[in-house]
């Protein structure tokens, strides 16, 4: 669609379920998204939400590129497991993403073509949601880490179900070849959706610091590159998340529950950014 909401028209296939949509860079010429399609033409069932609040990484998704009116479909991944949550270097280069092809959500890159792939994250536990810095130097994603003998055994045996539980995400930091990991946010919540600020100097998120069970009053926030300075940005009740600044930097995009018409409707919104 077109900045201001216009001409909404669909460019995936309409099969499957569709997800994790963006741009290819620098021009605009392609966009890259995860869909299951190829697996069953049908949309997979939502999540069993009996144990609690969960997402559902369904192991048919693969990672697709088309052209802006979806044209030109063609597939990255080929491997079993959830592959998805894709996004592009500024360069159009690299591509990053979540896969489960060996049995964990890790984070892995690939080229633009599918090829070369690089498995970045070894840790036990989720991997997910990594944008590239703009000048590609580093990569900001979203983890839960399990501890406890408790939370490894619930996080494996919801893997076994292609669940995961996000309900406590904190922000992290590496470079773009999985070196020099290190924590960002250290708030006990649901902290996601994280991408740079477009000098690449502070990152935007979304949280909701102070509730529990994945839940509550979701906002968005930025924060320093070692975690300092961390700033409210939004002041509305509900939801406020997946933040991404125009690449000039004089617009940010969000999705939000605000003026919602109905429980747990959710539309996009852009404002203009004043620095």
């Amino acid at each position: 669609m077109n900045t201001d909401g216009s001409a909404v028209r669909m460019v995936s296939t309409g099969k499957g379920r569709t997800t994790c949509s963006y741009f290819f860079y620098p021009t605009g010429k392609r966009i890259l998204y995860s869909s299951t399609h190829l697996s069953d033409p049908r949309c997979p069932p939502p999540p069993d939400y009996s144990r609690g609040y969960v997402w559902a990484v369904y192991s048919g998704y693969d990672i697709f590129t088309a052209r802006p009116d979806g044209s030109g479909l063609r597939q990255l991944t080929h491997t079993p497991g959830y592959d998805a949550e894709a996004t592009f270097s500024r360069d159009g280069k690299r591509i990053v993403f979540t896969s489960m092809r060996h049995r964990d959500l890790d984070i892995y890159s690939m080229d633009a073509k599918g090829k070369q792939v690089k498995q970045l994250t070894h840790e036990l536990g989720y991997d997910g949601g990594p944008f590239y810095s703009p000048d590609g130097v580093w990569i900001v994603y979203r983890a839960y880490h399990p501890t406890s003998e408790k939370e490894i055994s619930d996080y494996r045996e919801l893997l076994k179900q292609d669940l995961i539980r996000p309900t406590t995400l904190e922000l992290w930091i590496m470079r773009s070849d999985g070196s020099d990991k290190r924590q960002i946010t250290h708030l006990g919540a649901a902290s996601f959706a994280p991408s740079f600020f477009p000098d690449g100097k502070r990152i935007i998120f979304s949280s909701n610091p102070g509730t529990t069970g994945g839940m509550g009053n979701f906002e968005l926030y930025a924060v320093n590159l070692d975690g300092s300075n961390l700033e409210r940005i939004t002041y509305s009740p509900g939801f406020d998340g997946f933040p991404v600044f125009s690449p000039d930097g004089s617009q940010l995009v969000w999705a939000s529950n605000r003026n919602a018409k109905a429980l747990h409707e959710t539309n996009l919104f852009i404002a203009d950014w004043a620095p």
